[in-house]
């Protein structure tokens, strides 16, 4: 049980981050962004071939990978998504399907469907108390709360933090307070788009990496993101968390290959009974 306990939050520190950036997003834009699956893809693929085609340290390579993404995050709102800012979130939904599709075809295009790895070294597990624990899993461990710290003092510290909120809260508002919005819809898909690709290198060393590993994680991700509270992007990692433990502990009694079938059920139990998540606030509608 501890053994599944360990494997559990590892799965959750993985799904935090894209979790995180997929109610992010949300939060300010009032969107789904179908599109994150693929920039977890995209990250994970420019980290490779940063790392092993031109032999770059492995965190040099993720840091390019994550700025890659984050870059690309901002330029897709500028080609896409703004000229839509304000159509239904339903119509942006599409959009960003129809991002995802491209992006994905684009990997494919480049790198085939061949699995890859990081070229890094490889180091035995150990045991502690009983349980096995390999390195992969604290190099995501401390990766991902180095992450959620950063993002965390950036929220509440910072004076970039208080205009995200205030755009979050009240769109309107904010601009008659003089706080540009376009320059806030353009640091969180920065940061958005960074937090997804970093989830892909960790994906990356947790498994492998090839094209469909976005989507693989797709429905995980918008369970998480609901399972916390989508429209409270610090909420949403405490869903991922759940949502990891939850899926390992049900191999306690389903094949591992099934594991799916939890998050699609947590999901559509949500959406029926709470859909403003575990630990988010009630929507209230302006």
């Amino acid at each position: 049980m501890a053994q599944l306990i360990v494997n559990g939050l590892t799965t959750g520190l993985i799904l935090a981050l894209p979790a995180l950036a997929l109610a992010l997003s949300f939060s300010v834009l009032r969107f789904a962004n179908y599109a994150i699956g693929s920039y977890v893809t995209v990250g994970a693929f420019v980290a490779w071939w940063a790392n092993v085609q031109l032999s770059l340290p492995f965190w040099t390579a993720a840091l390019i990978g994550s700025g890659a993404v984050a870059a690309m995050a901002v330029i897709i709102d500028l080609l896409v998504y703004s000229r839509m800012r304000e159509r239904s979130g339903l119509t942006l939904l599409v959009a960003s399907m129809g991002v995802a599709i491209a992006l994905e075809n684009v990997v494919r295009l480049f790198a085939g469907n061949a699995p890859r790895s990081f070229d890094v070294p490889v180091a035995r597990p150990f045991r502690l108390w009983g349980v096995r624990v390999h390195q992969e899993q604290l190099i995501i461990l401390v990766t991902v709360l180095c992450a959620l710290v950063i993002v965390w003092v950036l929220f509440r510290f910072t004076r970039l933090g208080r205009a995200m909120r205030a755009v979050a809260d009240n769109a309107p508002l904010a601009a008659v307070r003089g706080i540009a919005r376009g320059r806030v819809i353009a640091v969180v898909w920065a940061i958005s788009g960074g937090l997804a690709a970093l989830a892909g290198v960790l994906i990356g060393i947790d498994t492998s990496i090839e094209p469909q590993m976005g989507w693989n994680y797709l429905l995980p991700i918008f369970t998480a993101a609901i399972l916390g509270g989508i429209a409270s992007p610090m909420a949403a990692v405490a869903g991922a968390l759940v949502l990891g433990l939850a899926e390992e502990v049900s191999t306690l009694f389903l094949p591992p290959h099934y594991r799916m079938i939890v998050a699609f059920g947590i999901m559509a139990a949500l959406l029926m009974i709470r859909p403003w998540g575990l630990f988010g606030s009630r929507w209230v509608q302006r």
